[in-house]
């Protein structure tokens, strides 16, 4: 018997290099993680989230999770600092994620974690697109241009093949120009619009809006917002009051986890501006068939995503999956001799 303990140590090179960028692969992980979760199959324990900065809301989370079936349960750590772009010109976010299996309960895969969040974080908000979006919607504006929105373009791309316009915009002419550079080249038949900072450019008479942004300032208004769009909110505060106000559905990955958050629906809950009876159902439940998506092209729905761990865990085992059949990373022993076997030249008296 192999009493070695071992973890393999997955850099993003290796996850690209295995496939694990596959759009639509990512987006069938998500959902079926989605339909693991309606059946109560996985394990989802509550996050812990420390603040060091309550102004720019710096913090570093622990995201723990696990599903049995897959004989895995994980943890990513993940650091959010929204001023690291301006201040430091590098990404707000960043992650890893640390994989067990449960025969023996052994550490197996320590892996850069912050290609499967934002593809996760993407995958999600496609997935809603696909139910709350109108099937034919043409035209999808950005408030943000990182990586988040990058992603999304793409995931919403995948899932509503129809878009043919892409409005950007953001604080910066800088990041705006990158946006479209990278995506135009992926994307030669879709119209790139760059919105030059006006953020209301971008969200009006667009049949999607993204908020791909961390920051805590309202920026996305109500008056911007067409009747049957669908709005997808991926930060924290980035949308004033009057938004939900003017939804006719508000559906979020989980109510539960949103509402204890500092989303602007959480807060608005807090302040007793929107009750439990205000959401009208979490994704799961659309993906499980329980609910019905869209009902009107006329409707206004609001997709609130906060994250969910038990995805992350899903879709970082997939992809660990495809790094050690690829035989690609860096398997390192940890141990291979209990305690007491060890040379007594280390022991320290």
């Amino acid at each position: 018997m192999d009493n070695q303990l071992k973890i393999r140590i997955i850099t993003q090179e290796d996850l690209l290099k295995a496939g694990c960028f596959n759009v639509p692969e990512i987006i069938d992980i998500v959902k079926d993680a989605f339909v693991s979760r309606s059946k109560n199959e996985v394990v989802f324990p509550d996050k812990v989230s420390v603040i060091f900065d309550e102004e720019c809301q710096n913090r570093i989370n622990c995201l723990p999770a696990g599903i049995p079936k897959e004989s895995v349960y994980g943890m990513k750590w993940v650091s959010v600092f929204p001023e690291n772009p301006s201040k430091y010109g590098v990404q707000n976010l960043s992650a890893v994620i640390l994989l067990s299996e449960l025969e023996k309960g052994f550490p197996k895969a320590f892996m850069e974690g912050t290609l499967c969040s934002n593809l996760r974080t993407a995958a999600t908000s496609a997935i809603a697109a696909e139910y709350l979006a109108r099937k034919n919607s043409k035209t999808i504006g950005f408030i943000g241009a990182g990586e988040q929105a990058k992603t999304h373009f793409m995931t919403m791309k995948s899932v509503l093949p129809s878009i043919e316009i892409c409005k950007i915009s953001s604080r910066t002419q800088k990041s705006e120009n990158e946006f479209v550079n990278v995506m135009s080249k992926l994307y030669p038949d879709v119209i790139f619009v760059k919105c030059n900072g006006v953020f209301e450019n971008a969200a009006r008479n667009s049949d999607i809006i993204v908020t791909a942004i961390s920051g805590q300032e309202k920026i996305l208004r109500g008056e911007w917002i067409s009747e049957g769009s669908f709005y997808c909110h991926v930060g924290g505060l980035e949308d004033d009051f009057s938004v939900p106000y003017k939804a006719n559905k508000i559906v979020c990955d989980d109510w539960e986890v949103v509402k204890h958050r500092t989303q602007t629906i959480s807060r608005m809950f807090k302040l007793g501006l929107l009750t439990d009876d205000s959401i009208y159902c979490n994704l799961t439940e659309l993906v499980s068939g329980e609910k019905e998506g869209r009902s009107s092209d006329d409707e206004f729905i609001y997709f609130n995503t906060v994250g969910m761990s038990y995805v992350d865990v899903k879709v970082a085992n997939h992809m660990y999956k495809k790094v050690v059949d690829a035989n690609l990373g860096h398997e390192v022993i940890l141990q291979d001799r209990k305690m007491f076997e060890i040379d007594t030249k280390f022991m320290i008296k």
